[in-house]
């Protein structure tokens, strides 16, 4: 996975809550077992009328909204089934940052665990970013915890400082049990007693 440190990049607005992750992802593509390839299908009922031709109104197909790292949206974002292909789909279309006033618990979990930062800031903060995104860049400094706009606004947030570790580092959980290759190694040549029970 790639690092996170300091990411520069144009925010697109979804102002709609309780999306959940059969929105995020529809059913219907979950038959891949590879993390790729699920972008084309991101909200794919949304982005797409019944003739596969993309749909004026949906946010995402709005020209301000093309070429987007960084994903505002509403309140319990990625509700739903614990469906890890959620995140997969959201990173494959570009997106490596998600900006919401709350997240589904499984969701955000799933996003940590696969190299994308889920943002929690305060109402007025995300109403905020999208009332002025499309205006300019953002910049998230991991480091400093911060969400920094072009305008003055430079607003904190928290994290774990496990989950900061890892996406600093871009490591995943396998990552970190190959720093421990030597030990593990050791172990297996070593003798052990042998349970009798």
């Amino acid at each position: 996975m790639k690092p996170i440190t300091v990411y520069k990049g144009k925010a697109a607005v979804l102002d709609r809550a309780n999306v959940d992750t059969d929105q995020i992802i529809p059913k219907q593509f979950l038959k891949r077992i590879e993390r790729t390839g699920f972008g084309e299908f991101l909200f794919y009922d949304w982005r797409f009328d019944e003739d596969g031709n993309e749909r004026e109104d949906f946010e995402l197909n709005q020209p301000q909204n093309k070429n987007a790292g960084i994903l505002i949206a509403g309140e319990n974002f990625g509700c739903g089934s614990s469906r890890e292909h959620a995140p997969w789909s959201l990173q494959d279309y570009g997106f490596d940052i998600v900006i919401a006033p709350s997240f589904a618990d499984i969701f955000q979990n799933n996003c940590l665990k696969n190299g994308m930062l889920p943002i929690t800031l305060t109402k007025d903060k995300v109403s905020y970013l999208m009332n002025n995104a499309g205006n300019d860049q953002l910049t998230i400094d991991l480091r400093e915890q911060t969400v920094i706009d072009n305008k003055g606004l430079s607003t904190s947030f928290d994290i774990h400082p496990y989950w900061k570790e890892m996406l600093l580092n871009g490591w995943d959980e396998i990552s970190i049990t190959l720093q421990y290759s030597p030990q593990i190694d050791e172990f297996e040549k070593s003798e052990r007693p042998i349970s009798t029970i």
